[in-house]
């Protein structure tokens, strides 16, 4: 065989193929003033930031400790619009991409891209998550969607840090790059993305409907109490539900049999069905604008520690913790916040990613907690209902 001609296909891929180093706008944190090229910015809520020059990278420290509702963001952003082409971004066939290589010290946890100017309104249009799974270096990248930024504008990119959780955080960059990149020739995009609020599909779309195993409530002033007999009385009997406050919180897990190691093959829902839900309280005047809106909800969290084996009929808050901290049974980065449906027998579905369904499949995760933010009493009906409208999980698997 002709060796040149067998080494052709690899050494025109090479050629092609871009790499860090050809990228029109590329930082790889090896100078000292990092701080000053990146402005960090922060909000609702009381985190700080501070961007450090590290030994070729930068890290994002946050500090959450004082923050008592982890609803806070926090970001680096630069304007790049001196580094690119802008006129390209004319031509709808030109979009700009975003690149990281990026490293967490607590996982699982998402981090964000963002891309925006001085003009943009719907700041979600150009956002989106990235699930990482483990404490390694990932690269990932998004490809901007339509973006409108003209000569003159400033074309800001952002890197984002949500909800981590209520203690100190660090978050690594190894390097930082833009292209404004031909989406018919740019190949697709890096990293375990996370749609940000993606469309739901009707729950008929999918093909397992799984209802929930175990449900139970755990109520942290009462640790050595077994809740699972909790009830309302009603004019034709009992009804079976979990209610949710400040101090006591549902814990639900799946039992998946066969499909215990099974691909997850797209988001799935879960669907929980309100019995009641009272709130209140004037957060518009009592928080800034921003954090009165998270105000108030039901935050859904993966479980990932604790007893993973716990029964419905025998766990309570001492036993599910096994006398670990918070932050060693639960992942402080919530799932979703969801605005609970008020109406008596409204269904409330939040879509669970890809990522988290495949870490329930796999075991990973051991289930879901449901807690309030904010001044809620809520209930929603049980595994044990008689209408069958207890906790499910709707999904697809790879066949």
């Amino acid at each position: 065989m002709n060796y040149f001609k067998s080494c052709l296909p690899v050494l025109l891929l090479l050629l092609i193929t871009p790499t860090v180093g050809d990228a029109q706008f590329l930082d790889e944190f090896d100078k000292q003033e990092v701080d000053k090229a990146w402005q960090p910015f922060t909000g609702d809520g009381t985190p700080t930031l501070k961007v450090i020059q590290r030994d070729g990278y930068a890290t994002m420290h946050v500090d959450g400790s004082t923050d008592k509702h982890n609803v806070y963001w926090t970001f680096i952003k630069r304007n790049i619009a001196t580094d690119v082409d802008m006129k390209r971004l004319k031509d709808p066939d030109y979009e700009l991409r975003v690149e990281a290589k990026v490293r967490i010290h607590n996982a699982p946890r998402r981090v964000n891209f963002m891309v925006n100017t001085q003009r943009t309104k719907d700041y979600h249009i150009d956002l989106l998550e990235f699930d990482l799974p483990d404490t390694n270096w990932h690269v990932i990248s998004m490809t901007t969607n339509k973006i409108d930024a003209v000569p003159g504008d400033q074309l800001n990119v952002q890197f984002c840090v949500t909800d981590f959780g209520p203690r100190q955080y660090e978050v690594d960059l190894d390097y930082y790059k833009a292209d404004i990149v031909n989406v018919k020739t740019a190949g697709p995009d890096k990293g375990p993305a996370v749609p940000y609020h993606p469309t739901m599909p009707a729950t008929s779309t999918f093909s397992n409907h799984l209802d929930v195993t175990h449900d139970a409530l755990v109520n942290s002033d009462f640790p050595g109490l077994n809740l699972n007999d909790w009830r309302v009385k009603e004019k034709d009997g009992e009804a079976r539900i979990l209610s949710l406050n400040a101090n006591q919180w549902a814990v639900l897990r799946w039992d998946f049999g066969k499909l215990k190691n099974a691909k997850a093959e797209g988001a799935g829902v879960f669907e929980f069905t309100t019995y009641s839900a009272a709130s209140g309280g004037n957060y518009a005047q009592a928080y800034e604008p921003g954090l009165a809106e998270e105000f108030p909800r039901v935050r859904v969290i993966e479980i990932l520690g604790g007893d993973p084996i716990w029964e419905q009929g025998k766990v309570t808050y001492n036993t599910l913790m096994q006398g670990k901290d918070y932050h060693l049974v639960f992942n402080e980065q919530m799932i979703f916040d969801t605005k609970m449906e008020e109406a008596p027998g409204s269904k409330n579905n939040i879509t669970i990613s890809k990522h988290v369904l495949q870490r329930l499949l796999d075991g990973t995760t051991n289930g879901l907690l449901i807690r309030p933010l904010g001044a809620i009493d809520a209930s929603f009906y049980a595994s044990e209902d008689k209408r069958n409208r207890g906790p499910k999980l709707h999904f697809n698997v790879k066949r």
